[in-house]
């Protein structure tokens, strides 16, 4: 199925590519704008997952660096019979932690500064194995390809904003009426957004329960990661990552803009609220004893 979507995905880009050079410049305009996207599946296929670690600035941990952390990471990757994964910190008092990567053979853990300061022990292990979960359920490419595409789109919908507003744009009458014109905008401008969070809420919501299910199991404690989560919403209150983008909100185990925004950011975030995540990690915690 992941890997369905993942066509999909790249699919989506290149039509929506196809359709922006068809704007700006016709016929010529769409030749190349394949060519850009045939480039683009190709780097989103395989360094989406670097792009996203360098937006936050995540440096890998060697060896011989953070051996807690490290010896953590590797006997949880050793219960879920995964290859151990690289791992990353972030430089940011704001607690969080994702997962990325093509394949668990390829994949990365990230993990906050401020996680490791504000978190137990064993929350830290229920985390882990959540981020765990999602490199197991081979989750980690849909969701950093769904990354750069976001992102994309929403450049693009930033750049026809401003075109509208210079005059530029395909006016040739005999191709394009006002009317289409006008159709082609607010696309570009308001749909092609609202298109790429739905992409994200269609694919994170339900993702992050299982995770939260099939770490809860690698770690043998649902309490603990349900502990984790409260903590985490409750310290990233009205804080942001500086870092942060909503392209990429979906990739964390709490929505970093959580803490922030009006009820409409909310009602469109990428992740269940952290309330319904611990009841059911609860329920989870009586059936383990």
């Amino acid at each position: 199925m992941n890997t369905v979507r993942t066509a999909v995905l790249l699919a989506a880009l290149t039509g929506l590519l196809l359709a922006v050079g068809a704007f700006f410049g016709g016929t010529k305009g769409m030749t190349i704008m394949f060519v850009v996207s045939l480039l683009m599946n190709f780097v989103n296929y395989w360094f989406s997952d670097k792009i996203v670690l360098s937006m936050y600035g995540a440096r890998e941990v060697p060896p011989q660096d953070a051996v807690d952390l490290i010896k953590m990471v590797s006997g949880l990757a050793k219960k879920a019979k995964l290859p151990i994964p690289k791992v990353y910190i972030i430089d940011t008092d704001v607690p969080n932690a994702f997962a990325t990567g093509r394949y668990p053979k390829h994949a990365a853990v990230a993990v906050t500064t401020g996680l490791m300061r504000v978190l137990k022990d064993e929350e830290l292990e229920g985390v882990i194995a959540h981020e765990l979960a999602h490199i197991k359920n081979h989750d980690t490419l849909v969701s950093t390809i769904v990354a750069t595409v976001a992102g994309v789109i929403t450049m693009i919908a930033n750049i026809a904003q401003w075109t509208a507003f210079l005059g530029l744009g395909n006016h040739n009458d005999e191709e394009s009426s006002g009317v289409t014109s006008i159709v082609e905008f607010i696309f570009l401008v308001l749909l092609a957004p609202i298109a790429a969070t739905l992409i994200q809420l269609g694919i994170s919501r339900a993702r992050e329960f299982q995770a939260d299910k099939i770490g809860s199991s690698i770690s043998g404690n649902p309490i603990s990661l349900a502990n984790a989560l409260e903590k985490i919403e409750y310290y990233a209150k009205d804080k942001v990552m500086l870092e942060a983008t909503p392209a990429t909100s979906h990739m964390f185990i709490v929505n970093p803009f959580s803490g922030a925004g009006s009820w409409m950011m909310r009602l469109f975030s990428t992740h269940p609220t952290t309330s319904d995540r611990v009841i059911k990690l609860k329920e989870l915690a009586k059936n383990v004893r």
